[in-house]
This record gives structure tokens, sequence and C-alpha cells, in this order.
């Protein structure tokens, strides 16, 4: 194995401090072909073809190296706008694809519900996997909004339910007698938040990833 000296020593050694993964830049380039002019033997100078296709070569690398530049400043400009244009989502509703929540036996569980219409009267009802109603929860007479609900865990008997997954939905009537239906994890768009380069809209009183919403209506 050759040992850089001098010099060649200082080249490398600067060389691997600004690339620790050994990959050549321009700059890199540029330096390794000015040293080569600089130690080459002045009796047999580096002929005309050589030159002109390391220069080639260095063309092409700043080529690439500036449109890889132009590549990131316009994925970054495309984030931007996309994380922007989902604040036209504010006042929409927006569907997590999910109606359930997971239950441990001996404990509460507490959700939320979005309700589009005024109250008059109504239930939530909390189901098993087979459709079958564990427990009913008294909505109220209420303006329309989300509204959070607790669970105590107990079925209509007043047993503890088993564990498991359990479904929400809801139905009742606004004023005018009209009957409606809704479910948890549909519910209005309030917020759209930043953060780290991620867009989260708040949903009730949570902020969710927008990657995790399925629906938007």
């Amino acid at each position: 194995m050759i040992t850089p000296t001098g010099e060649n020593a200082a080249l490398s050694a600067a060389t691997a401090h600004q690339n620790p993964k050994s990959v050549l830049g321009k700059d890199d380039f540029m330096k390794l072909l000015l040293t080569e002019l600089r130690y080459q033997d002045p009796t047999a100078p580096m002929d005309t073809e050589k030159i002109l296709a390391q220069t080639s070569q260095l063309a092409t690398l700043e080529s690439a190296d500036n449109t890889n530049n132009a590549l990131k400043k316009l994925a970054a400009s495309l984030g931007n706008a996309q994380q922007f244009s989902t604040i036209a989502a504010i006042g929409k509703t927006a569907d997590l694809g999910s109606d359930s929540i997971a239950h441990d036996k001996g404990s509460s569980s507490t959700f939320e519900v979005y309700f589009p219409n005024d109250i008059q009267q109504g239930t939530v009802s909390i189901k098993d996997s087979t459709g079958k109603v564990v427990k009913t929860l008294d909505v109220g007479t209420n303006p329309s909004g989300v509204y959070k609900f607790t669970w105590d865990g107990t079925d209509q008997g007043g047993n503890g339910a088993d564990s498991g997954i359990y479904h929400v939905l809801a139905n009742y009537a606004d004023s005018k007698g009209v009957t409606h239906e809704t479910r948890l994890g549909a519910y209005p768009i309030e917020a759209v938040r930043f953060d780290n380069g991620k867009s989260l809209v708040k949903l009730g009183s949570n902020y969710v990833p927008l990657e995790n919403i399925k629906e938007v209506y």
C-alpha cells in the first residue's frame, strides 16, 4: 500500500475530513485535477485528450450537482405548497376510517363523537365485534358539535365488559324530530398545524397527522 506524503497526505486528510463517506464532489475533483497537473512530469506533460476528458467529467459533475440542487429546491417548494393547501380543508369533515376503540377490562374508555345537527335527544351505542349493544349512553339535549363521552367499562347489567375492540355509533333526533346517525371517527377539521415538515389537523380536541385521514368531504 502506498502511503501519501507531503502535500498529497494533507490533501487526502482534507478530502477524508470533508467526505467521510469517500464521496467526491466537484470541489474535490477540481483539487485532484489541479494537484495532478502540478506534480506531473514536465518532460512528459499530460496529453490534450486526457485533459479534455477530465474537463468534460468536471463539467458533467457540475451539471449533475446543479440539477440535484434544483430538484431539492423544487421538492421543498412543492412540499410547502402541499402543506398550505391543507388549510383549504378547514371546515370540512375528516374521516379516520374507523369507529372502534380498544377497551381493557376493568378500565374506563374516553372518546369523542361529532354531531353535525342540534340534538334534541339520542343515545350513543357501544357494540362488540358481533354487533351486540353492550352499553348505551345518553346524549342529552345539546347544540351540534363534538362531545366527549366516558364509558365506565361496564355492560347494561353493570358487569365489566371483556377486553377487546368495540364500535361506537350514535342515533339522535334534531329539534324538528328528524333522526340522524353518526359515529366515532368522523370530525370537522377545525385547524391545521405544521410541525417539523408535517401537517397536523385538529379533529375534536386532538391534532392528527394528515396521513391518518382516509377521506375528507
